[in-house]
């Protein structure tokens, strides 16, 4: 049964959990005592992460170079279109890909294509090529469009447009049937950029819709999104395939690779260093402080939290009153 002590700390703790009052323990820990509360919670992260892949690699019929295929297309977009970017997938499969990727434009037409965006814009002479292309595809490999409403594109950067997105994708996945291998292979930022950021076809060079000029200039995914494929599909995929594979040096690898991409951006991480000052040095703590922001915090689930738990068990530890 808690003690008093122990109730008036949890009251404290829940009390302060909207605010990131955590943040002052963490900011007072030694460096040791701080990496193992942030390893503590990124587990906790990483597990909820794994439960995903987990039902991807079901849905792939348990094929690895599926499942990242899938998981790609989850991680490519903003949250908004990450279902439909996921759909998309399902349609116009890996092993299609695999397939026709060494047709010029096939893969940029299958995923164009196949996504339905093409039919929002009136055609040029090159989209009208791919529309073309995709047709032939369709009937070859009984490909059923999806409808564009299917997309939410309101507000939406045009760096970070689905057209513009799938043109890249289809470029990425053009290099090379063995891109899992990379995928496992990746050991720093470097790595992840040399990877994933690929320049689109040349059309893209002046295009960010179909159709409409732009000034000229490469199109490929910039340093930032890369990072956040290394963090949320290239860690993430090196820690779920070592645990199912039980290889201890691949989860390693996993952990090491968070820790040497820069932390997230974004109002959880600034809502950390605002109320207490907190700053995550690397990725390993920004998915760290996330899962805390985004888990534990909202509900108010100290007791359940890694850290809130250490902060309990050290005042029950304590002769201090």
């Amino acid at each position: 049964m808690a003690t008093e002590r122990e109730t008036r700390a949890l009251n404290r703790l829940e009390a302060g959990a909207g605010k990131y009052s955590c943040g002052e323990y963490i900011q007072n820990l030694d460096p040791l005592h701080r990496s193992e509360v942030f390893t503590a919670v990124l587990f906790d992260r990483l597990q909820r992460k794994i439960r995903t892949i987990d039902l991807l690699y079901k849905e792939a019929a348990e094929n690895w170079n599926q499942t990242f295929y899938l998981l790609y297309f989850r991680t490519l977009g903003d949250s908004r279109n990450q279902e439909a970017y996921l759909e998309l997938a399902r349609r116009v499969s890996y092993k299609i890909v695999l397939r026709e990727r060494l047709i010029p434009h096939a893969i940029e037409a299958m995923l164009l294509g196949a996504s339905g965006l093409l039919a929002l814009y009136e055609p040029d002479e090159y989209t009208a090529q791919l529309g073309h292309i995709f047709e032939h595809l369709a009937v070859k490999y009984e490909i059923d469009p999806m409808q564009p409403d299917e997309w939410s594109l309101c507000d939406i950067r045009p760096a970070n447009h689905p057209v513009l997105r799938l043109a890249e994708a289809a470029e990425f996945f053009s290099q090379d049937d063995f891109i899992m291998d990379r995928i496992m292979d990746c050991r720093t930022e470097q790595d992840i950029r040399r990877l994933f950021c690929i320049e689109a076809s040349k059309y893209w060079r002046t295009h960010y819709i179909p159709g409409a000029a732009s000034d000229s200039r490469p199109k490929r995914i910039g340093n930032f999104k890369a990072n956040i494929i290394g963090i949320n599909l290239v860690a993430v995929l090196q820690f779920a395939y070592g645990s199912y594979t039980r290889k201890e040096k691949l989860r390693e690898s996993a952990l090491s690779l968070l820790e040497h991409l820069p932390a997230e951006e974004n109002r959880y991480i600034r809502g950390w260093y605002e109320a207490t000052g907190l700053k995550a040095r690397n990725a390993f703590e920004s998915q760290a402080l996330l899962q805390l922001a985004t888990e534990f915090c909202p509900g108010k689930r100290c007791r359940e939290c890694p850290l809130g738990r250490r902060i309990l068990h050290r005042i029950a530890s304590s002769r201090d009153l």
